[in-house]
This record gives structure tokens, C-alpha cells and sequence, in this order.
């Protein structure tokens, strides 16, 4: 299940994509992109996030579907996934560049955003790219051109947008390898060479790739320079115009050119050849990022230290297969006291290597905890309906038990099932469920061979076995599947009535 950093970029926030759009409003030039496997309460705290009114926008939902159509030919069907819950806000201007604000987009930045967006010969926008939860962001990109066009009523050269989709894709690498600022610094600076002063040349480009790099202290490989070079040939042969693209591209190098992102002195301006807006209306400006939660990941071109002050620091975000040492000792064990509430507790968990899916399924999860273990009547009956109900547990019982569940969960999502080995017990089509039942049956003490974890010690048997079994329904109901033994129980029952039904005849 492990996949490369940048399938679970892609695949996390793809879902920008403005397909099956059904429009609010047909004369507004500012347009909303929901995910349409967001909540009804998740849309509405994206639109309070935009600080938007659902009747003075133009609205689009974007499905699963509309990501396959629009992506499929970059990225492979399996790593598109199968829910959609990003969502954007676009705005066009008249002068002052592309300027992009996002939040909980923790890889992606805004100026990836704003310099690849200009590659696909947008001149002058604003752009809020968000989601409720944390996901990383790279595949926004398709899904704030689809909404530009539908604010403009232009469309975009779709070769254009094509390049701008591998420019994000090449940055998306080679940022896995040195970094975000200093792949954006590469690309970006050499982009800006090449088309103002008009070089197609190949050995000129190749040439200018490697000085850009050298200067800024950046380390390349030869496949890297490689993928950088092809990109620019292809940007090279389009007719664009140095000055539509200035203020975009001179934004973004002096944000991600400083020495010391976030400790930019009052008098420093790094936006002075970006222009003005025009109207005092901005998008970015303005945002209260307290209603996504305490603990987002915010980024801004008008705030190079944004990103900084809201906790992703340059090159921090760790690999699939690695843990903060603030959490987990090198045997997987929780070594932290953690928050006193489930909605808390998620962020001490590392989620940024999770695909959009995975990230999907672990929310789900989080909601079912917060019913099922801390007692909320709403979040129990979201995840499994209003008949819903389950045993009364202490705040602290249910803080040790939700992460020792969301432990045990998010291991396998990481991690994947490659190391699994059936021992002939399984009552699952699913692998991941096969191995959910058997790591809940030892928290919650239903295996012979492990007693329950020391948080359950004064929970009842009974307590114990409904918990268990609780908590495995929501899973198969998450993951659409029941174990055999429901299966076998239920055949049984049919057979048994109908042949009462013949008996009694």
C-alpha cells in the first residue's frame, strides 16, 4: 500500500476539479469548488472560512468522477481514490498577479500555487484553496483553473494547462528531495529566465538550470535537471508574455528566495512589483483560520512566514514511514500524554503522508471515537445513525482508549497491509478490516491470548465485548462489508424460516 510521497500529494487535494457544477448564481465573477463527499456541516464551515454567503457565490461540487476525467492521464485510477473534499475559492482581478492563501494543505504552498497557476496563462487572480482536515495539496491546481474559467466564462489553452499540471508534478518531486522553497526557488527562477528573454535553445536552458541551482546552493541530480530541462523546453515553445506573468513570478522569488522565511523585517517588501488590487474586496485577506481548527496549516503569498508561524517548518514533513520522536519510541509505542479531547488527539498523530481516501476513512473515524468513546449523542449518530447508542466512559478511559484505536488505524493506512500473513481466522474480504478485528480484540481484551489494555481495566466484560463490536461495525460499514460469521448467522436464519415456513404447509 506504501506509495511515493507524491502519489499521496496528488491525490489529496485533486478534488478542486470543477466538473459536475450546478452554479448558484449565473452572473458572479468570485466561485466556490465543495468536495462533494464533504458533510453538510463541512461545506458550511468552508463557506464561513470563505466568508461567503451560498447566494452570492457561484457554487460548484466536484465528485470523484470529475477528478478521474480531469486527472487519469497523469496520475494512475489508484491513487485518484474514490472521495472528493477539497475545496477553493477564486476570485479574478484586474491587476496585482496571482496571490493564493491556503489552509490545511500541509506540502503544497501558495507559491507552488501562484507560479504554476501562471503557467497556465492566468495573469491576474486570487485564490483560496482550503479543506477541513488536513491533506497536501499539490493536485489543486486543476480545479482552481476549472473554477477561473467559470468566473471569467474563458477557457484556458489546454496545452497550457497541461504543462502546468507537470510543472506541479516536477515540483512536487523535487521538493520530496531538497525542499519546498528551494524546488520552488529552481523552477520559478529559471521559468522566469527562459521566457524573458526568449530562450528555446536546449543546451541554453539546460545551462541556465544549472547555474539557477548552483547559485541558490541547491544540489540536483542529473534526472532531476533532466525533468526541470523538459519542462522548460515545453514552457519554452509557448507564446506566453513576460509581462502578463511579472508580478506572479517576481512575487513568488522574493517569498521563497529569502534566507530566513518568517523573519522578514516590517520594511522588507517582497510583493513591491506585484501591483495593487484593484478593489478593496480580497479573498486572502482576512480569513479566520481559528474556524478550521487550532492546529491548521496555513500558507500565504502575502505572508511569507505564514507557514512558519502556523507549524510547518521548511522541510518537515516526514516520510510514510516516519513518526516525530515527540510521539512514538522506535518500537511504535505512544510515549506523549496527548489533549484531553478526540478532536485534539488527531493532531498528534502524523496524517500528512495519507492519501485523500486514507485521510477520508480517518476522519470517518474520528467521529465515530468522539460518539462512541467520549459520549457525543451527534457524532455517534453521524457515523452509525440515530438508533445508535454505546457505554458511558470517562473522559480519560476515552482519551487512552481513542488513541490506542486511532494507533492501531492509522499504522495500517501508513503502512499498508504487505506485511499481513492470513492464519486461516480471517472473517473479512478486506485485509484491512482482517487485521482491524484482530488489533481490536486485543485492545479490547476479546483475545484469549492478550487481556485488554490497562485503560479498560474497570470497564465491565460486557462493556468491553459491546465496544469491540461497536467499534467493528463501524468499520464495516465504513469499508461496505460484514464478516462472515454475520453472513453465515443470517443464511442460517433464512434457512431455518423457510423451513418452518415448509413444515408448518
Amino acid at each position: 500500500m506504501k506509495k511515493s510521497k507524491l502519489a499521496g500529494i496528488l491525490l489529496c487535494s485533486m478534488c478542486l476539479i470543477a466538473g459536475s457544477a450546478v452554479p448558484a448564481m449565473a452572473d458572479s465573477v468570485k466561485v466556490v469548488t465543495l468536495g462533494a463527499d464533504l458533510t453538510e456541516e463541512q461545506k458550511e464551515t468552508m463557506l464561513r472560512y470563505f466568508k461567503v454567503n451560498k447566494n452570492d457565490v457561484q457554487i460548484l461540487t466536484i465528485t470523484n468522477q470529475d477528478e478521474r476525467e480531469h486527472l487519469s492521464s497523469y496520475v494512475p485510477l489508484e491513487q485518484i481514490g474514490t472521495r472528493t473534499v477539497s475545496s477553493a475559492y477564486v476570485k479574478p482581478t484586474q491587476s496585482g498577479g496571482i496571490r493564493v492563501r491556503t489552509a490545511n494543505l500541509n506540502w503544497v504552498t501558495c507559491n507552488m500555487i501562484a507560479t504554476t497557476l501562471s503557467t497556465s496563462g492566468v495573469k491576474n487572480c486570487e485564490v483560496v484553496a482550503a479543506c477541513p482536515f488536513e491533506v497536501s495539496g499539490t493536485g489543486a491546481l486543476t480545479g482552481i483553473q476549472m473554477a477561473y474559467e467559470t468566473a471569467t466564462g474563458e477557457k484556458l489553452d489546454e496545452t497550457k494547462k497541461e504543462i502546468a499540471t507537470e510543472e506541479m508534478v516536477v515540483t512536487g518531486n523535487l521538493a520530496d528531495q531538497v525542499g519546498k522553497n528551494d524546488a520552488t526557488t529552481v523552477i520559478n527562477k529559471a521559468k522566469m529566465e527562459v521566457i524573458k528573454n526568449g530562450i528555446q535553445d536546449v543546451d541554453s536552458i539546460y545551462n541556465i538550470v544549472i547555474n539557477v541551482a548552483n547559485e541558490n546552493g541547491v544540489s540536483l541530480t542529473d534526472e532531476q535537471i533532466g525533468d526541470i530541462v523538459d519542462l522548460l523546453v515545453e514552457i519554452a515553445q509557448q507564446d506566453y508574455n513576460y509581462e502578463d506573468m511579472a508580478a506572479t513570478l517576481e512575487m513568488v522569488d522574493g517569498n521563497v528566495s529569502s534566507e530566513e522565511v518568517g523573519e522578514l523585517d516590517d520594511e522588507d517588501d517582497v510583493t513591491v512589483d506585484a501591483g495593487e488590487i484593484v478593489d478593496g474586496d480580497s479573498i486572502v485577506a482576512g480569513l479566520d483560520d481559528s474556524i478550521l481548527g487550532d492546529d491548521i496549516v496555513a500558507s500565504s503569498t502575502e505572508d511569507p512566514g505564514l507557514e512558519q508561524e502556523t507549524g510547518m517548518v521548511e522541510g518537515s514533513a516526514p516520510e510514510e514511514d516516519e513518526w516525530t520522536e515527540d510521539e512514538w519510541t522506535e518500537d511504535g509505542e505512544t510515549v506523549g500524554e496527548g489533549d484531553s479531547s478526540s478532536a485534539d488527539a488527531i493532531s498528534e498523530f502524523d496524517t500528512s503522508s495519507l492519501t485523500e481516501d486514507q485521510m477520508y476513512y480517518f476522519n470517518q473515524a474520528d467521529t465515530f471515537f468522539t460518539g462512541e468513546y467520549y459520549g457525543d449523542t451527534d457524532a455517534l449518530h453521524t457515523a452509525m445513525g440515530e438508533d445508535a447508542t454505546a457505554p458511558v466512559l470517562d473522559e480519560k478511559t476515552a482519551e487512552a482508549l481513542t488513541k490506542e484505536v486511532k494507533k492501531l488505524y492509522l499504522d495500517i493506512l501508513v503502512n499498508g497491509t504487505d506485511t499481513y500473513v492470513a492464519d486461516g481466522t480471517e472473517m473479512y474480504m478486506t485485509t484491512e478490516l482482517n487485521m482491524l478485528d484482530k488489533g481490536l480484540k486485543k485492545i479490547f481484551g476479546q483475545d484469549e491470548s492478550a487481556a485488554a489494555i490497562e485503560a479498560l481495566t474497570d470497564i465491565t466484560e460486557e462493556d468491553k465485548t459491546t465496544l469491540y463490536k461497536d467499534t467493528m461495525k463501524f468499520f464495516e460499514k465504513l469499508y461496505g462489508e460484514t464478516s462472515t460469521e454475520e453472513e453465515y448467522a443470517e443464511d442460517t436464519s433464512s434457512a431455518e424460516g423457510a423451513l418452518e415456513g415448509e413444515l408448518e404447509e
